[in-house]
């Protein structure tokens, strides 16, 4: 059995690479490249390949900003292809998903088709499926999610840049995440997330509430200390004066 395969990377020596190696694998058959993930996304569409070496880190949409455009009931085989650190890819290794580290040769990538097989052979989908998605959550939840939050719901993944997130609110054990007219709920605790996003431009103004500092319009005082923010929307959001100060010291920076 022909194992199908694509290749996605946006530097050309790197494809022309793996293509020339896969070539001493008989079983392997090459049915397309691409140099980006919007490319990428229509090519895993039509032609469904059974196993996809994949790049990481793409300008425009990403490696994983291809998965997250899939349907999470048929995912290929993946092979991420990185130029991370060593330390970093432990996601990866935890998760029993296959990854080459950049630059790479050919015992390596043999041992990535070598496993491709053995994981077609045992026709588990669903365990793939679980690890494949676990590892887009973790990802998000360290450094390597640079400007991103993934959101696990309904046997898929979406993707949120931080930026366009509006504010988030506590919720039980969970976060509520709001942009625009739609919201999502994530796992973690408003001190993580606080810890997370502060530096992305957020600020806590309560014990349940952060908000975007890009989205405030309007800020007024109220009584005994409390003071509310608007947003853009109209949302308006309470800044206790346990808060307070922090907000202050924002705003004079802006004056």
């Amino acid at each position: 059995m022909k194992i199908r395969t694509l290749i996605v990377d946006d530097e050309p020596p790197a494809r022309a690479l793996i293509a020339t190696l896969l070539r001493d694998e008989p079983d392997i058959e090459v049915v397309g490249e691409c140099g980006n993930g919007s490319t990428a996304v229509a090519a895993l569409r039509k032609d469904s390949p059974d196993l996809v070496f994949l790049d990481v880190q793409m300008p425009g949409l990403d490696g994983f900003g291809v998965l997250a455009a899939l349907d999470g009931k048929r995912l290929p085989l993946i092979v991420f292809v990185t130029a991370y650190e060593k330390h970093a890819v432990r996601a990866f290794e935890v998760r029993a998903l296959d990854y080459l580290l950049k630059p790479f040769e050919y015992g390596r990538l043999h041992e990535s088709v070598q496993r491709a097989r053995a994981r077609l052979q045992e026709n588990r989908p669903e365990v793939y499926r679980d690890r494949l998605l676990g590892l887009l959550e973790d990802l998000s939840a360290d450094s390597l999610s640079w400007d991103r939050l993934a959101i696990r719901e309904a046997g898929r993944v979406v993707f949120l840049k931080l930026g366009e997130i509006d504010w988030i609110e506590a919720e039980g054990n969970y976060l509520r995440l709001h942009v625009g007219k739609a919201s999502y709920l994530r796992r973690e605790t408003m001190e993580a997330a606080e810890a997370r996003l502060v530096p992305k431009k957020f600020l806590r103004l309560n014990r349940s509430t952060l908000v975007n500092l890009e989205r405030v319009k309007e800020w007024q005082p109220l009584f005994h200390g409390d003071s509310v923010v608007i947003l853009r929307d109209g949302t308006r959001l309470i800044v206790s004066r346990v808060y307070r100060e922090k907000f202050d010291y924002w705003v004079a920076r802006l004056g």
